[in-house]
């Protein structure tokens, strides 16, 4: 039976992401809406910004509806003034990995036919690599210290350019300013022809885990749907108007993308972005300072905060909701979470190509190792690899339908008639078993999946039973060729002191993993390869 939105949650109130902004402006214009840098911006400032944005659009560049716009900047303030105030203008919004190399820059700008950018000062050397090889002839360049003070303007942007060389010199032709932008006269019109409904209204790029990334191109429908989808999750702990929610991960990605421009603005609550999550030291110092009732993070980075020094001293008696998507979560990791921090961490699943929501562990009812119930109005089916479906309880592909899943990919007829069923449900590429109560267990990558003597192994499984030694910090499978087996399992170990004998952890092995489970070669490494939400990179190991 799928689960019915509230009537107050029902998306067909708001025709478009315009609609949205609108409520969140004329609902909460005196609250706070984002935090960076120690700058607070209200609900008010940031409509009348991006309005201000989208006017420079309209009446200083030559962009038309539908065209689209990429914004490659990190967590900071002129991330979500950007994109409202593209999608005010009409424009379809290309969100970009600002970590992104030039080739793949190149890449994405083509491939989704990009005509303007808004990106940070720090990509411009990149940018300027490939710009001939795009369409791109409107470049808004914003600044570390943009939105700041004077002073503190000044001293963001010398010490960005000076003292961590994060202003690299470039020549880009025709750049405006994004401070040049915003400054203007807020003169922006209200456009009747610009996007609504199943009109694209973002364009967001895949992992590219196997080859180059496609854009799911998500509708206005499908993002507004998403947004109340996840809203009825978070209204079960989170309350309206009063939360102050951490933002560690990129707000390119599509999940934090949702929940602080989309889901928490409609609520009103305050998004705190995080510039560099990776900078543990100030993010331990930003939650010791700073009252934070909501922290949503992917396994590596609670594995590494319950691993730094400071974590013991940070009160987190205020802290009611932590989330934790992307990849999954080791049961040691949410385990020992809960233990130090009296928070129960609630896992969620997605993908980009359902906007990207899907299911979400209920709070009060967290089970460790799901991901929760399917969210509202979501459909799910269960198949073997002939597309049959499988006893109820037995792992299979997961199949999606709802309002949320992607008109499709940008461009690509191929990869649309592989990416969905005949009969309209998207194959997901995950293997899954769904338990009492609908809850769904995430078994694994269809594609990593590791095939010894016959048997089918998920590197998940192997994973998280070597991540709850006490010295081991994290850890990888891949299949390697055998000429015995077919496959073998290699297993890529990072430990948190001395190197692990390794007939210590084989015996570690043995006590949980069946025979055919066990890894047959150790590597010992540093560090593992990851993407910048920290989601480990098997493809990489395996490369």
């Amino acid at each position: 039976m799928i689960e019915s939105l509230a009537d107050d949650l029902r998306p067909e109130k708001y025709q478009s992401l315009v609609d949205v902004i609108d409520h969140i402006a004329n609902e909460h214009s005196a609250l706070p809406a984002f935090s960076c840098l120690g700058r607070t911006l209200s609900y008010a400032e940031i409509d009348d910004l991006s309005s201000r944005f989208a006017s420079f659009l309209q009446s200083e560049t030559e962009l038309k509806i539908g065209d689209r716009i990429a914004i490659q900047l990190p967590n900071l303030l002129q991330f979500p003034i950007a994109f409202y105030g593209a999608v005010k203008a009409g424009l379809v919004v290309v969100n970009t990995n600002p970590l992104y190399t030039a080739t793949e820059m190149a890449h994405q700008f083509k491939d989704s036919g990009v005509k303007a950018i808004v990106i940070l000062e720090a990509f411009c050397d990149k940018l300027e690599k490939v710009l001939p090889e795009t369409q791109i002839s409107t470049i808004i360049v914003a600044k570390f210290g943009d939105l700041q003070n004077v002073i503190r303007r000044q001293i963001l942007n010398l010490g960005a350019k000076y003292l961590k060389g994060a202003a690299p010199n470039h020549n880009l032709p025709n750049t405006y300013a994004f401070l040049q932008t915003v400054k203007g006269a807020n003169n922006y019109i209200q456009d009747s022809s610009r996007g609504s409904g199943d009109d694209v209204a973002l364009i967001l790029y895949t992992g590219g885990t196997t080859g180059f990334a496609k854009g799911a191109m998500l509708s206005h429908n499908n993002l507004i749907a998403n947004m109340m989808q996840l809203r009825s999750r978070c209204l079960l702990l989170i309350r309206d108007k009063v939360e102050n929610i951490a933002a560690p991960l990129p707000l390119y990605h599509s999940y934090a993308f949702l929940l602080h421009c989309l889901a928490m603005p409609f609520s009103g609550n305050h998004n705190i972005l995080i510039t560099n999550p990776r900078d543990l030291n100030s993010l331990i110092k930003l939650l010791k300072r700073t009252r934070i009732n909501g922290f949503v993070g992917i396994n590596t980075l609670y594995s590494a905060l319950l691993r730094h020094k400071g974590i013991k001293s940070v009160d987190f008696n205020k802290m009611k909701f932590c989330g934790a998507g992307g990849m999954p979560m080791s049961t040691s990791v949410a385990e020992e979470w809960e233990e130090v921090t009296g928070c129960e961490i609630i896992e969620g699943y997605g993908l980009t190509e359902c906007s990207p929501v899907v299911a979400v562990n209920i709070p009060g009812k967290v089970k460790f190792g799901t991901v929760g119930p399917l969210v509202p109005e979501t459909e799910l089916r269960v198949v073997d690899d002939s597309g049959i479906d499988v006893p109820e309880g037995q792992r299979g592909e997961l199949l999606i339908k709802g309002p949320q899943v992607m008109l499709g990919y940008w461009e690509k007829k191929g990869a649309n008639l592989e990416a969905f069923s005949e009969d309209g449900w998207l194959k997901t590429g995950d293997y899954v078993e769904v338990g009492e109560e609908g809850f769904i267990t995430i078994v694994d990558r269809k594609k990593d999946m590791i095939l010894v003597s016959g048997f089918n192994v998920f590197p998940n499984e192997v994973e998280d039973w070597v991540n709850r030694h006490p010295e081991v910090l994290e850890c990888a499978a891949i299949g390697v060729p055998s000429e015995r087996t077919g496959e073998a399992i290699k297993l890529f170990v990072v430990t948190k002191n001395d190197e692990i004998p390794i007939e210590v952890l084989e015996a570690h092995c043995r006590e949980g993993l069946t025979p055919y489970k066990i890894p047959r070669d150790f590597a010992f490494v540093d560090d593992l390869p990851k993407s910048i939400i920290g989601k480990i990179l098997r493809r990489e190991l395996r490369d």
